[in-house]
């Protein structure tokens, strides 16, 4: 396989010994190739702006500038990547700061290597990758109330009562078509509305 075809990625873990055990099974596999490594955030920034992976799987804790934060400057400086969070906390708040952060998938670091391959291989294809345990944790408060909706949520009700399609939406908050789905169903059910049309109607401006 060509380097042109093969999922380039960069990797970011504070653990030298998970961040090279990672790399080892990544790069054994012909369709994946790992560019960089970075042990805190404001390095992988660096090899994310030099790189230019596809994918960046990076863990949440580390120095410097954690995850979460590095993930957020990703989506301001507007950087075409997915971004794979691996971490070792599946809680709500955890996983909800990832999908509000806009991040493309989640995967824990007690997975077993090939469900971490098939997420990385997935979020590269443009899919959003979430445990099923974690989507529920993420929809478990329904209510009509519109101001209970995320900032990311609240963003993408604003486009839709624009009249934005999908992918306009997508292009304009940086988000893969999958991603904008999965917060159009998440906002449905808060507002209690079953499609665009309603949902546009509960929008406060």
């Amino acid at each position: 396989m060509s380097d042109a075809s093969r999922i380039r990625i960069v990797l970011a873990d504070d653990h030298a010994l998970v961040l090279e055990g990672l790399r080892a099974i990544l790069n054994a596999e012909p369709d994946l190739h790992v560019v960089a490594t970075a042990t805190d955030g404001e390095r992988l920034l660096e090899a994310v702006r030099r790189f230019t992976p596809d994918v960046v799987a990076m863990d949440i804790q580390m120095p410097f500038m954690d995850g979460l934060t590095c993930l957020r400057r990703i989506r301001a400086e507007e950087i075409p990547v997915r971004v794979l969070i691996i971490s070792a906390f599946g809680d709500a708040q955890t996983l909800r700061a990832a999908v509000e952060g806009g991040a493309d998938g989640f995967s824990l670091k007690t997975d077993p290597p090939e469900v971490t391959l098939a997420a990385i291989r997935q979020v590269a294809a443009g899919h959003m990758v979430f445990p099923e345990a974690a989507r529920r944790l993420l929809i478990r408060r329904p209510t009509q109330d519109p101001n209970a909706l995320t900032d990311r949520e609240d963003a993408v009700l604003a486009l839709v009562a624009e009249g934005k399609s999908n992918a306009q939406i997508g292009v304009t908050l940086n988000l893969s078509e999958n991603t904008v789905k999965f917060h159009l169903k998440n906002l449905f059910l808060k507002l209690g509305v079953n499609n665009r049309t309603e949902a546009a109607s509960k929008f406060q401006k």
